[in-house]
C-alpha cells in the first residue's frame, strides 16, 4: 500500500483529534471518493456515560463517577420522533446503558414499536446491584446482545479493563449461554467485540474468531455467535495513553498508511443516526465524543431532524476516520471487508 502520511500541522476541530498528518477528506478526494448519507435506517442511541467499568481504551470516558443520563423525557420524545419514520434498528450503548433508570421501559416501547434491538453489554453488569434478572430479561425479549472481550486470556483483559473483570465476563458468558444464547440454531444471538490491547490494528476477523472459538470452547465451554473486530480510535482515554507514550504520532500515522477506500461505502455512519444523552444527533459515536454536529451545521436535537432530507447529506469528519477505514475497516459490526 503506497505510504500517503505527510506530516504536517493542520487546524483540528477538537483539541481530541490528532492535529497532524493528512485530512481525512484529502485522502478521500485523492482517491475519488465522497462520504454521504444512505437512507438512515438504525438510530445509535447513548443513554449516558455512566458505567461500572472505567476501561483503558473507552472513547467515551465512561465510569462509575459519571452522572450524564438520558432522562424518560428525552425517550419520550424519541419514540414519538419514531413513528412514520423508516429506522427498523435501534443500537443502544453507554456507558453501560442498563444502568439508566429507565433502560428496560424504554427497550419496551422500542420492542413495541417492531424495532430490532442490540443491546451493548459489558457483561459485568449482569452482576451489578438489581440486575440479577438482566440476562434472563434479555432472553424473553430476544435481545441481539452485543458484549465486550477484549481477548480470550486474563492478563490482557484485566490490564484493559480493571482487575477481576475477566472472571466476572466468562460467568456472565456462561450464564447467557445456559439461557440459549450464542448456541448453534439459537434465536438469542450473543456476538464479542474484540479491540486491540496497544497501538495496533486487530488481526483478520475470521482467524480471530476461530482463536476465540477454540480457547473460549476448551477452556469454559462458552459458545457464541460470532466475533466482532473494532479498531481503537485515538480519542479521550485512549488518545491521553497515546500521548502520554509518546505513540500518538506513530498510531495516527500507522491508520492513515493503512487507509482502505474499500471500507468508505460500508461505515456505519451512511445509514445510522447516533443521539447522545441529551437528544443531540450526531453522524456517528465518534462525532459525539468530539461534539461534531452533522454537516458542520449547528447542533440540532433528533426530533427537529427530517429523516427524509437527509439522504445524501455530506458526513461530518476529521482525523479519527482513519481509525474507522484502516486494514480491514472498523465500525460497531465489526470488519468492513475481508
Amino acid at each position: 500500500m503506497n505510504k500517503i502520511f505527510e506530516l504536517k500541522p493542520i487546524l483540528s476541530s477538537s483539541k481530541s483529534v490528532p492535529d497532524f498528518g493528512p485530512s481525512f477528506e484529502s485522502v478521500l478526494k485523492q482517491n475519488q471518493q465522497t462520504l454521504v448519507r444512505a437512507n438512515p435506517t438504525e438510530l445509535q442511541l447513548n443513554l449516558g456515560k455512566l458505567c461500572n467499568q472505567a476501561c483503558h481504551h473507552c472513547h467515551v470516558d465512561a465510569g462509575p463517577n459519571r452522572t450524564e443520563l438520558m432522562t424518560r423525557e428525552t425517550m419520550q420524545k424519541i419514540l414519538t420522533w419514531l413513528n412514520g419514520t423508516q429506522i427498523i434498528q435501534a443500537d443502544l450503548t453507554g456507558g453501560a446503558p442498563e444502568l439508566n433508570p429507565d433502560f428496560r421501559w424504554f427497550v419496551d416501547q422500542l420492542v413495541e414499536r417492531d424495532i430490532a434491538i442490540t443491546s451493548r453489554c459489558n457483561l459485568t453488569v449482569l452482576f451489578e446491584p438489581n440486575q440479577e434478572d438482566l440476562a434472563q430479561w434479555y432472553a424473553e425479549r430476544k435481545i441481539r446482545l452485543v458484549c465486550s472481550l477484549p481477548c480470550y486470556t486474563q492478563g490482557n483483559v484485566d490490564a484493559q479493563r480493571g482487575d477481576g473483570v475477566f472472571d466476572k465476563s466468562i460467568r456472565g458468558l456462561q450464564q447467557l449461554n445456559k439461557l440459549g444464547y450464542g448456541k448453534a440454531n439459537s434465536e438469542l444471538s450473543l456476538d464479542l467485540v474484540y479491540n486491540p490491547g496497544g497501538a495496533f490494528l486487530p488481526a483478520p476477523q475470521a482467524q480471530l474468531e476461530q482463536d476465540y472459538r477454540d480457547r473460549l470452547g476448551a477452556d469454559f465451554n462458552i459458545s457464541f455467535s460470532s466475533l466482532l473486530t473494532i479498531t481503537n480510535i485515538p480519542l479521550n482515554r485512549f488518545a491521553h495513553a497515546l500521548r502520554r507514550d509518546g505513540e500518538l504520532e506513530s498510531y495516527q500515522e500507522l491508520l492513515v498508511d493503512n487507509f482502505n477506500s474499500g471500507t468508505v461505502e460500508g461505515l456505519m455512519c451512511r445509514h445510522l443516526i447516533n443521539v447522545d444523552w441529551t437528544g443531540l444527533a450526531y453522524d456517528c459515536d465518534f462525532n459525539q465524543m468530539l461534539d461534531l454536529p452533522m454537516e458542520g451545521k449547528p447542533h440540532r436535537y433528533l426530533w427537529d431532524l427530517d429523516p427524509a432530507t437527509l439522504q445524501n447529506t455530506h458526513i461530518a469528519v476529521d482525523r479519527h476516520c482513519f481509525g474507522c477505514t484502516a486494514g480491514a475497516g472498523s465500525s460497531c459490526g465489526g470488519a468492513l471487508t475481508d
